[in-house]
């Protein structure tokens, strides 16, 4: 391989290595002091007919997570508000103002 092939494929080898940093940095998005993955720990409890009650990581999400700030976000997500308030009565938290 010559000196040109191989400033080639670096070039490439960092073009890709970079490309795949971004993409995983793109999958998190820190919001009202929680990271968008973080929420998906509280997904379960607020899902289905029967939800399950919230897991300890849940818990800890919802105590962090200014919940007010995600006010907006909590009516698009089109979860249901009775599930919400569920959740939040047994991980110790106040309902946020957005509920009713």
């Amino acid at each position: 391989m010559g000196k040109k092939s191989t400033r080639c494929l670096i070039t490439v080898l960092a073009m890709v290595l970079t490309a795949t940093m971004m993409i995983q940095e793109a999958k998190s998005i820190p919001l009202c002091k929680v990271n968008t993955n973080d929420l998906q720990k509280c997904r379960p409890a607020v899902t289905g007919n029967y939800p399950p009650p919230p897991t300890p990581a849940c818990c800890t999400v919802a105590k962090t997570a200014n919940l007010e700030c995600l006010c907006p976000f909590l009516s698009r997500s089109g979860i249901d508000p009775s599930k919400l308030k569920p959740l939040f009565a047994k991980c110790g938290v106040n309902n946020p103002s957005c509920l009713p």
